[in-house]
This record gives structure tokens, sequence and C-alpha cells, in this order.
């Protein structure tokens, strides 16, 4: 037997406390995509992206006045002036602040996204961090460990102090050399002993496969140049 219809009115409710219980579709654009975790903070060691296609590593965070800056590479940061905290390239972080190569050989990125964080921290790879609560010059001797971001950490030994190397672009002075190993891809990255940051990455020589140097521009003499303190 065929059951009598249901009347409008009933099926107007029916829907009604539909909407209620399980809230009615709407017409919406997809939400903007979220920050990923990783780009929750910038910490040395960390990688930034230039709006040209470059990347380039961050040796040590810095403050001058309340503003938070970044160490890199000078002949890495050259000609860019845009940094982002992301691949993509959605994440603005900062604009080029200063800096020179070749001579120096070193750079500074001026933060400016407020909704990350810039602890005075480098990254060890694995999630580990190392707290950097000083800078100091190097001394031959003593040791050194740096993080790059090809080669990952390497320790050895300082070797050598105000060392010049010349380059394809013009020769840089006032370097300092160690037997630790790097590879291409690792300039930028923070070296430093214990808590205490020594230098800036810029280049070396051979590779962690059969042993090779690396050289690496005084974090004091970039910190000076600048006005900028570590944290």
């Amino acid at each position: 037997m065929r059951r009598p219809p249901v009347p409008a009115t009933v099926l107007a409710l029916l829907a009604a406390l539909a909407t209620v219980l399980l809230g009615a579709p709407t017409a919406s654009a997809a939400p903007a995509p979220a920050v990923p975790s990783a780009t929750a903070a910038v910490r040395g060691g960390d990688v930034l992206y230039g709006g040209d296609g470059r990347r380039c590593t961050v040796a040590f965070n810095s403050r001058r006045d309340g503003a938070y800056h970044g160490l890199v590479a000078g002949h890495c940061a050259g000609g860019v002036s845009t940094w982002y905290a992301d691949a993509a390239r959605t994440v603005p972080v900062g604009t080029t602040a200063g800096g020179g190569f070749p001579g120096d050989d070193h750079g500074v990125v001026r933060y400016t996204n407020t909704s990350l964080s810039y602890p005075g921290e480098v990254s060890l790879g694995g999630g580990a961090v190392r707290d950097i609560t000083g800078a100091a010059s190097p001394r031959v001797g003593q040791s050194v460990c740096h993080m790059g971001r090809v080669g990952g950490l390497r320790c050895g030994t300082v070797t050598a102090v105000n060392v010049t190397v010349n380059y394809g672009g013009g020769a840089v002075h006032g370097l300092f050399r160690s037997n630790a190993c790097s590879e291409p891809g690792d300039a930028g990255g923070p070296a430093f002993s214990g808590t205490t940051a020594l230098g800036v990455i810029v280049g070396g020589s051979g590779n962690c496969a059969y042993g090779g140097t690396t050289y690496y521009r005084p974090v004091t003499e970039v910190l000076a140049a600048h006005g900028l303190t570590l944290y």
C-alpha cells in the first residue's frame, strides 16, 4: 500500500531542523593556506628564499634598535631585495639591508614580518637547536662547528685567521679557515664554538667525501659594521 505524501509544511520543518543541527551549506572562497609550522620561526641555519629563485642560509639572528636582522653571505644576497620564509614564496620575511662582495662577503636581511619569530638560536637538524649567547673572534686551535644547508653539521678546528681568498669575482680579505668539511650550497651557514658565534661560511675547498677546508667571515666584524648585537 502506498504511503500518503508528506505535507509541504512538514518538509519545511524537517529542512529547518536539519539546518539547525548540521549547518546550512554556504558558498565561500577556499580558506587562505596557513603558514607552514616550519616558518613560524626563522633561526640561524634556516634557509631564506629570494624573489629571483635563489636560496640563502641565515647564519645568525641579530638586533639593532628593536629591529631584527639575519646575517647571510654577501655573494648570495647581492641583487636580491625581498626574501621569503618558504619555498613557494608566499610568506615575505624581510628585505636586504646591507652587505657587500667582494672584499667583505657578508649581507644583512632586515626582518619585517612581525607574525614570525626570530630566536637567537641555530638549527642543527632533526629539530635540535643550539642557543647562541655571544660572539667572539676565532683563535687558531679553537674547536669550531658549522651547519651547512647541504653538508649538515660538521666540526673541526680553526687552522688560520686573517686569510685572503681569491674568488672569480674578486678577493675577499680577513677570513678564517677550519679543517671542517663543507659542500657546495653550504655558504651562509653559522659557525660556532659551544654557544659562541664565530663566523659565517663563505666558501670552501674539497668536500665531505674526501675532506677539505672551509672559510668564514668573522661574525664580530659583520656585527660591528652594522651596529648589530646577538641576543
